[in-house]
């Protein structure tokens, strides 16, 4: 088919590749001519495992172009981000708008119009209008970074939000399943419902992530105070089939670009419909989470001591998460930051994510080596678990440091083998 993916960041580049590797004809759209040149020539601009492999595939085959304006296509999806308002809790839907009007001019009204980007309830009932006729689907994304060719490939389920009107949603479902059809044959799960309850999924799958996450980190200063061990309370909760084992891990707590803002989002929507008891608990869910950085930068200033001011701090990790470049609302380094505003001197390692650290947090000394990073460090801080981290030698690592203080903000270290390595090792609820 003939697609056009509006909106060449993140998602939007990761799905364009996706749907050309498929057989697809995609033109991905971006207004940066900067991006849409760097992407034409393979580069995505961002890390992310199995992308460039997957970006120079496509491009190669011919099937996948980029552009500044949308082409006559059958299938528009709309991949633009819906940040948070500089001034509230919401979601800024401005650039769904300014996507759905830059296709008007090409797209025939036969076209159908898929929504990816993550919009708060009752947005895609109010875009059916402008499309003139047009048939929209609310298809929400659930890819992880450092995950997302396999979660876009291969997807635990594929959600259609479609229209009230049958006609108009059966030929919009005909389309996506056209797009969807090897994923379909594999027994992907397709779930179809209105655009009200495909807005919600996405919401309410972001919102129950960071409750497992904020609750955990409950239950880790819980255990701090009982003399109780988290890691292994997770993993007796974890065995529990009605709970799972993921999203168990207590530590710094989440960033990134999708949690924070969505369960704010969902505050700020159901404010406006004048539901806000209803989700009062995600006000808990997000101070939890800012506490569990208090809670590390009170630690760290406990064992820098009265006088902060000059001592030499190692923190592992900028990115939000292993195995991504993104750094926004990372917890690692609102640490970082804040320990440098004490006084601290600072130095932040990570194998992919300096570039941005440079670029937001030019204050903060980068290292791009672990072992120059570590040398002559009074306290080292673990805060992305990367696996250059997480598989250090205590013993190797000792030597390097002046003072042997560790704080594993992600409890992805073993404390018997720091400790017994001559390291003051201190997790989060252990």
């Amino acid at each position: 088919m003939k697609i056009n993916v509006i909106g060449c960041g993140y998602l939007g580049t990761v799905h364009a590749a996706c749907l050309a590797t498929l057989g697809h004809e995609v033109v991905g759209v971006d207004t940066d001519a900067a991006r849409v040149q760097r992407l034409s020539r393979g580069e995505a601009g961002f890390f992310e495992p199995g992308l460039p492999e997957l970006l120079a595939q496509a491009l190669g085959s011919g099937r996948l172009s980029f552009a500044t304006e949308p082409t006559p296509a059958e299938v528009y999806f709309l991949t633009v981000g819906t940040p948070q308002v500089a001034d509230g809790l919401a979601a800024d839907v401005s650039f769904v708008h300014a996507a759905i009007d830059s296709i008007l001019p090409v797209a025939s009204l036969d076209a159908v119009v898929v929504g990816k980007s993550t919009v708060p309830v009752g947005t895609a009932a109010g875009l059916v209008d402008k499309l003139g006729g047009r048939a929209l689907v609310w298809s929400p994304e659930f890819l992880r970074e450092g995950f997302a060719v396999a979660d876009t490939l291969h997807p635990d389920r594929l959600v259609y939000g479609l229209p009230d009107d049958p006609a108009t949603a059966c030929r919009a479902q005909n389309a996506l399943d056209q797009v969807y059809e090897s994923m379909l044959a594999a027994d992907v799960p397709r779930l179809t419902m209105n655009y009200a309850t495909a807005e919600l999924v996405k919401m309410a799958a972001n919102s129950f992530l960071a409750t497992k996450i904020s609750f955990m980190n409950t239950m880790a200063e819980l255990c701090e105070c009982t003399g109780g061990d988290v890691t292994l309370l997770a993993e007796a909760l974890g065995l529990d089939a009605r709970i799972g084992p993921l999203f168990l891990r207590a530590g710094i707590g989440f960033g990134g670009g999708c949690l924070p803002k969505d369960i704010r989002a969902i505050i700020a929507r159901a404010t406006e419909l004048g539901v806000d008891d209803t989700v009062s608990f995600l006000h808990h869910v997000d101070a939890i989470n800012q506490h569990s950085r208090d809670r590390v930068v009170d630690r760290a200033l406990q064992l820098l001591g009265d006088e902060p001011e000059g001592k030499k701090v190692t923190v592992l990790g900028a990115s939000f998460k292993p195995n991504s470049d993104d750094i926004r609302d990372s917890p690692a380094l609102e640490v970082a930051d804040r320990l440098h505003d004490q006084g601290a001197e600072v130095t932040v390692t990570d194998p992919q994510a300096l570039f941005g650290v440079h670029r937001s947090f030019p204050h903060l000394h980068t290292e791009s080596d672990i072992t120059a990073a570590l040398t002559g460090a009074e306290l080292v801080l673990l805060l992305t678990e990367w696996q250059e981290f997480s598989h250090l030698d205590p013993q190797a690592t000792i030597d390097l440091v002046e003072r042997p203080q560790l704080i594993d903000g992600r409890n992805a270290l073993n404390p018997r083998a720091w400790r017994a390595a001559g390291w003051r090792y201190t997790g989060m609820g252990r």
